[in-house]
């Protein structure tokens, strides 16, 4: 094809991909909401992922009570209890007229299987050990049940308020991690996985339905791509935006609203009691004086975020306002530590979690220790590796990290927790508590608690974390300051200028996904015959020979190597409070005991047969999840590479002809740049100019191949030329180095000499013999282009391959690690073949030695 035919097809097929633009928008009977974390699983009774009650809480899954906006225990499923005045008894009367999704009747009977299984020897409910204190559920009649408690304990009305005591069907119990069902608003619709949760409204809801036809949960971690995702209306609503920093310029958007709200999260410098100076209050103390909150908020939170003096949120009404028991004083602090036997300090090893607040408020807390005299050494450690040593085996001093749980102050009465405080105070204190059921004698305990904690300086209470939002200005009634660790969107709505609700259908064209793998299997098939009609069965089965030995040496490698990485992912699943026998329960559920040899057979074998595991993240096959991800990055992966030729190639060959001429230095000037820039960056440059600012283009994500083959196409063309680009710019160099060689050869000189112009013997003779160079750098860079894009994939938020392996990585997902990464040597390996394949294609002087 010659250059201007190319340019017009192309400009041709931009043109197809921009009419793409006029298709019908989501009605605003939709909404589509941002959260930076995936639910690893959708059932919110088996872990305590935050990402899985803000999907499926009080959207999917109710239970017998809730709390409001206050705090305060209100009826759900229980239209109302009673309690007996030796707090050993709980009452409960039912709501009629409530049903699953799938059909099945609410009654006592759903709750004492609800409560048993949760309590269940292997069950692996994060909140066990508090709902243990229920030594009977009993049936009494279908509208009542009733709780026997082993002893008094006031709390546990809160606990039934958590999305762990949820309400669920025996139906459909063993299959809610991956299609859950209960007597909520919404019901569950779909899950692509690392890309989006939808939910639709549930028509048989027991109470007033729900506004929204739709809800759609995207998934975006990256700020860079929360804020274009915001500013470009791809999302309505950021229920946890990550980019503070952002805020100011989206205030400014008037068709944005910006709210922010104090969460249950409380952030804490923790401090191990255990020994060493640390173990003197009055260190502890000195260390109090040395923190000035406000200044920390302001550095690692632009400002967001309530100082706070003790472990309690400042939203409950029994919050007692501490913050002026330990002010920013460095002389007091010095002095203290003198009398403690430290007039010159010491120093203290600080080890991070992974979050931006956790690290910048860390970096900022060492320097105003330093000032006093403490020098900290900060380490950074990844999410397994702080489970490993903070959280459980408590080698460390000092660290930072928000306790999100709601009413989670009885930590502190664990002297097993992982900053080992012990008093016997406290825990009469809490004793008391969970004795008393008024609300009055309760709220002057908890001020006693609140005080105690303080007066011990167990921790540096630094704020309570702020829950930061960016929604459609137009979305009413969304429930944002919520004390459980929920979206609640039942009443939610847009509020239209006329009031009424847009148009409820969006046109779709189906089925482009299964034509798009008929079409490959196609291809596949034919390039074999093809192949084998070529080379012939001695050859194919030879090089498949290698390559099967190849994978094999790599399989064990991987497995030796995925198998020895330290972390315990089933303490990372269930988070900070998991009792110790939830955790043993989930690593025996995982199949991480055994023989490693036999492991390993296990998975070969499973391979073999196209079994990958299960992936303990999601609770899924990982053939599915990996299937999944391929429909992304294997097109984003073919475009980047087709264009990277299309752009690269003739820019090169014109370089090459032109040699020493302005063409030439103009050619290698850009492919210098294209080279020297990052692809992220010029992701990002694409972003600004066609997505927020001409808004021909979304700013990320993938509505998948169902939704039609233009819209899919049009998600991944700025993705593959930000990857294209500096792939185009090395191709260019290559081919250009490639045929300046061949045009010195004497067949050249021969094809000139029988009257070809000079162009025509370039094209003719001298690129497919210059093919080689480029065919080795495509060979290499397409396993890069499969797997190694995940910043692009971030930018963009695609659900790619390479986000699914760095998510597995981070949550020590070894199954799915182990599978994507032998994909990955697969792919190398085929490309290695093809390659070798197209050498003796292209090069008539390799045809006589493809047997060797």
């Amino acid at each position: 094809m010659r250059l201007p035919t190319f340019v017009g097809a192309l400009l041709a097929a931009l043109a197809l991909l921009l009419a793409g633009a006029a298709s019908p928008a989501l009605a605003k009977d939709s909404l589509t909401l941002a959260l930076q974390l995936e639910p690893p699983n959708l059932d919110p009774t088996s872990g305590a992922a935050v990402a899985t009650d803000e999907v499926v809480y009080a959207n999917i899954f109710e239970g017998l009570v809730r709390l409001d906006a206050a705090g305060a225990v209100k009826p759900l499923l229980a239209t109302y209890w009673e309690i007996a005045s030796d707090g050993l008894t709980y009452t409960f009367h039912l709501r009629g007229g409530v049903r699953f999704q799938d059909g099945t009747p609410f009654d006592a009977g759903i709750v004492k299987f609800s409560l048993e299984r949760a309590l269940a020897p292997g069950s692996t409910n994060v909140q066990k050990q508090a709902l243990s204190v229920i030594s009977q559920v009993e049936v009494v009649d279908p509208r009542t049940v009733r709780l026997h408690l082993a002893r008094a304990d006031s709390n546990l009305i809160y606990v039934l308020a958590w999305g762990d005591a949820v309400m669920v069907s025996p139906k459909s119990a063993s299959s809610l991690a991956t299609a859950p069902v209960g007597t909520g608003p919404f019901r569950f619709s779909g899950w692509r996985r690392g890309d989006a949760v939808t939910l639709v409204r549930n028509d048989a809801y027991w109470g007033k339905p729900a506004r929204l036809r739709q809800v759609v949960f995207k998934f975006i971690a990256d700020p860079a791509a929360a804020f274009a995702a915001i500013r470009g209306h791809d999302v309505d609503a950021f229920a946890d935006y990550p980019a503070p920093e952002n805020l100011a310029q989206l205030r400014k958007d008037p068709t944005l609203k910006v709210i922010s709200a104090s969460s249950e999260g409380e952030v804490i410098l923790a401090i191990n009691n255990r020994n060493g100076p640390l173990a003197d209050v009055r260190v502890r103390q000195a260390i109090q004086h040395a923190l000035d909150r406000r200044a920390i908020i302001d550095g690692a939170m632009y400002g967001y975020g309530t100082p706070i003096g003790s472990h309690f949120p400042p939203q409950n009404a029994a919050y007692v306002d501490l913050t002026g028991l330990y002010p920013h004083d460095v002389a007091r602090a010095k002095a203290l530590l003198a009398q403690a036997g430290y007039p010159n300090g010491f120093s203290l090893t600080m080890k991070l979690p992974p979050p931006n607040y956790a690290r910048r408020s860390g970096e900022i807390a060492a320097s105003q220790l330093a000032a006093v005299g403490i020098k900290v050494k900060i380490e950074n450690l990844e999410w397994a590796q702080w489970l490993d040593q903070v959280f459980g085996r408590h080698a460390f001093n000092l660290t930072v990290v928000s306790h999100a749980e709601p009413m989670d102050y009885d930590i502190y009465d664990r002297p097993d927790y992982y900053f080992g405080y012990q008093n016997a105070e406290f825990h009469a204190l809490m004793t008391a508590l969970k004795a008393t059921t008024d609300e009055a004698q309760r709220a002057a305990i908890l001020g006693q608690i609140q005080r105690r904690i303080a007066g011990d300086a167990v921790n540096g209470f630094l704020f309570q974390f702020p829950r930061l939002g960016v929604f459609d200005a137009r979305l009413k009634d969304f429930w944002v300051n919520s004390p459980t660790l929920t979206v609640d969107l039942h009443t939610a709505y847009f509020d239209t200028p006329d009031g009424a609700v847009g148009p409820a259908e969006v046109v779709k064209s189906g089925g482009s996904g299964a034509i798009l793998g008929v079409v490959a299997i196609l291809a596949v098939a034919a390039g074999f015959v093809a192949l084998l009609a070529r080379f012939g069965a001695a050859y194919l089965g030879g090089r498949a020979g290698s390559m099967a030995l190849t994978l094999l040496a790599a399989s064990v490698v991987v497995f030796a190597i995925i198998q020895v990485v330290p972390g315990d992912p089933a303490a990372y699943m269930l988070g900070l409070n998991a009792n110790p026998e939830a955790v043993a329960n989930l690593r025996h559920q995982m199949g991480l005991e055994g023989a490693v040899p036999q492991r390993y057979l296990a998975w070969l074998l499973g391979m073999l047969h196209g079994d990958f595991g299960l992936s303990y993240t999601y609770q899924t096959p990982v053939a599915g999840l990996v299937a999944e991800r391929l429909a992304v990055s294997l097109p984003l992966a073919a475009a980047a590479m087709v264009l990277s030729v299309a752009i690269g190639a003739p820019i090169g060959a014109l370089a090459a002809a032109r040699r020493g001429g302005p063409a030439d230095t103009v050619v290698m000037g850009l492919t210098q740049v294209g080279v020297a820039i990052p692809n992220f960056w010029f992701a990002v440059l694409l972003v600004m100019a066609f997505s927020t600012g001409l808004r021909w283009f979304t700013a990320g994500g993938f509505p998948g191949w169902d939704a039609g083959l233009w819209p899919a196409l049009k998600a991944l063309t700025l993705p593959s030329l930000a990857l294209a680009v500096p792939q185009a710019a090395i191709i260019a160099r290559v081919t250009r180095s490639a045929l300046i060689d061949t045009l010195g050869e004497d067949y050249m000189r021969t094809a000139r000499a029988k009257g070809l112009s000079r162009g025509q013997a370039l094209w003719r003779h001298g690129l497919p013999n210059a093919l080689i160079p480029l065919l080795t750098i495509l060979g290499l860079q397409f396993p890069y282009l499969l797997a190694g894009s995940v910043i692009i994939e971030n930018v963009f938020f695609l659900p790619g391959l390479g986000r699914l392996v760095l998510q597995a990585i981070t949550q020590r997902d070894l199954i799915v690690v182990q599978g994507v990464v032998m994909l990955l040597v697969f792919a190398v390996v085929a490309t290695t073949f093809l390659i070798d394949v197209a050498y003796v294609l292209v090069d008539p002087r390799l045809r006589g030695k493809r047997g060797s």
